[in-house]
């Protein structure tokens, strides 16, 4: 069997392998899932919730053994991975308890002899793929909800960073037999291969557009439940009347958290003409304050980006932008006192326009591309220019403002004052080219569940309506 090296991006240095799977063993997977889909959708709630939460406190008693695991991976700083577990078993508790008393609905019936309920039922067998940004957090925000509706799962983690997925599976060893099978390989032969089998019912892929595209291809061919987040080009306005001190710190720790490498990362700022050389002057001194290094380092603030690939797209993006005009304010390049591991600076531009790839393209870098706008209602138009839709940050005291800006912006998420919050019991995803469904609160449960009607009568009796002219009995 092939093996996948598994790289430190601070270090280059192999850190693992892994298994690239062939269609033949995640066929398997499926089989054994399938198998035992029946019986785990008839546990009750009582005991998916204390099974959901027992993995959550095991999630919790892990955390510095797993943050270190992450860190090593996947290049996080350390602190950012204490974090993503502690999201993690939230996300696993909320589900919990959420299923335990969310099954469906009773609805007004026709006749008083009848009952009429609407249920939520699970799909099936799950073929979840998670990236490599934050692969256990994104991998709870699939299990746990597709686990509370009653499905059982096939997992896949990213390539890049199997090794924490992994180690968990002593974790979720409180689960049946069958119920949770993870998978490792590539996105071909492995996921491809989850995407096609026929045994998955439903497919949660988080990752790029085009690879959403592929996907979304193979499940509508097979009339295949699909669940999707595709990524954004999140905006960022800061208005005249902000606190520019608290403004500067939010726009670089959307725009820079991770190394840029978040989906709903500030990749286009907007910042009203009258404040905008005093903001930009700002950011580019607090920017250069920033420690980039290994995320095992303590003082470390943005860590590598996970690949070489990745990091030759940032250079591609800000190369096109400086050729078309824009200026790097700060950054811009490899930083000189690292001679391994997959560095780039935290980086200020501008003079930029809508015409450039940093403006329009998903970067997934540390790059904080800034524009001036004169008007309010420019702003928003400026912001739903893309055909990305997943979030939208603003900073005002302004009331009407805000409701202006909720209510005008295209995008699943609108942040006032407080950038990159997620809330269990609020839902996550985004509008247009972002993908369309969404994980968290109780519409994250109804992503992996169907509904059904039930129209129940209590009596067996002809109804006046049937065939009135045919023979009578």
């Amino acid at each position: 069997m092939k093996k996948i090296p598994v790289l430190n991006p601070a270090t280059e240095e192999m850190i693992g392998e892994i298994p690239n799977q062939t269609a033949g063993e995640v066929a398997a997977a499926v089989a054994r899932a399938s198998l035992a889909f029946p019986r785990w959708r008839q546990v009750t709630a009582q005991e998916k919730s204390e099974l959901l939460h027992r993995i959550a406190r095991g999630l919790r008693d892990k955390t510095e053994q797993l943050a270190e695991l992450l860190t090593r991976e996947g290049g996080k700083p350390l602190r950012e991975n204490r974090d993503e577990l502690g999201w993690s078993a939230s996300c696993f508790d909320y589900y919990a308890e959420l299923c335990r008393h969310e099954r469906g609905r009773v609805i007004p019936s026709i006749e008083p002899s009848q009952l009429a309920l609407v249920l939520h039922e699970p799909y099936g067998v799950v073929g979840a793929i998670v990236p490599w940004n934050y692969p256990v957090l994104l991998m709870a925000w699939k299990l746990a909800p597709a686990l509370a509706a009653g499905n059982t799962v096939v997992l896949k983690p990213a390539e890049q960073t199997p090794l924490a997925t992994l180690a968990c599976r002593n974790i979720f060893s409180c689960l049946p037999g069958g119920v949770l099978e993870i998978v490792t390989g590539a996105g071909v032969p492995t996921g491809e291969a989850l995407v096609r089998h026929p045994g998955t019912d439903l497919i949660a892929f988080t990752g790029s557009r085009e690879t959403g595209r592929r996907v979304a291809s193979i499940c509508a061919g097979m009339v295949k439940k699909t669940h999707f987040e595709l990524g954004g080009k999140d905006a960022f306005v800061v208005c005249e009347d902000s606190d520019l001190e608290v403004a500067v710190k939010a726009v670089a720790w959307a725009a820079f958290l991770n190394a840029g490498q978040v989906c709903t990362s500030a990749e286009r700022v907007y910042v009203h003409r009258v404040i905008y050389r005093e903001f930009v002057d700002r950011l580019k001194a607090f920017t250069e304050s920033l420690q980039v290094g290994d995320g095992m380092d303590p003082r470390t603030d943005v860590g590598p980006l996970i690949g070489a690939a990745y990091r030759n797209k940032v250079e591609d993006h800000v190369a096109e932008a400086l050729r078309r005009g824009a200026k790097a304010l700060c950054g811009g390049r490899r930083p000189t006192k690292f001679k391994r591991g997959f560095f780039y600076e935290p980086t200020v531009l501008c003079g930029v326009d809508h015409g450039m790839k940093v403006m329009r393209e998903e970067t997934f870098g540390p790059v904080c591309p800034v524009m001036p706008y004169e008007d309010f209602e420019e702003a928003i138009g400026l912001v739903n220019d893309s055909e990305y839709g997943l979030g939208a940050n603003i900073y005002t005291h302004d009331a009407r403002r805000i409701k202006r800006f909720f209510e005008g912006v295209w995008a699943g998420t609108v942040w006032i004052n407080d950038p990159l919050t997620d809330n269990d019991a609020g839902p996550f995803g985004g509008f247009k080219a972002s993908g369309g469904s969404r994980e968290l609160g109780l519409e994250g449960l109804r992503e992996f569940q169907q509904a059904k009607h039930v129209h129940w009568d209590f009596e067996q009796k002809a109804k006046p309506w049937w065939f009135p002219y045919g023979r009578k009995s």
